[in-house]
């Protein structure tokens, strides 16, 4: 399994938008049977992002969707989205792949 995890960076005066844009990617997410979920961090250090994005993935090739599909069904929905959403990030978005250790027994 693999997590993917956007980050982002904010003003404090956008946050609650920021936070209505990834929610709506958290249940387009789950609405095609991925697990997703909204970090808020409660401390970071310095330029660290202020709102994360993860999702869980099965395989590798789930990413490339996740990456430009956007919240809506549609191509154009999903770059209005996307365009809107880029308009109140302070820079792009930081991505990150991590593998999950299943671990084996010792």
């Amino acid at each position: 399994m693999y997590i993917a995890r956007f980050s982002y960076d904010v003003l404090p005066a956008n946050r609650q938008q920021a936070m209505d844009f990834i929610r709506r990617e958290v249940e387009a997410t789950r609405a095609a049977g991925l697990k997703a979920r909204l970090l808020v961090p409660l401390t970071r250090g310095q330029g660290g992002a202020g709102l994360q994005f993860e999702a869980e993935l099965t395989s590798l090739d789930q990413l490339e969707g996740l990456r430009h599909r956007g919240a809506q069904a549609s191509r154009a929905e999903g770059e209005d989205w996307m365009r809107a959403f880029s308009d109140i990030l302070l820079s792009p978005p930081i991505v990150e792949i991590l593998r999950v250790d299943e671990g084996s027994p010792s």
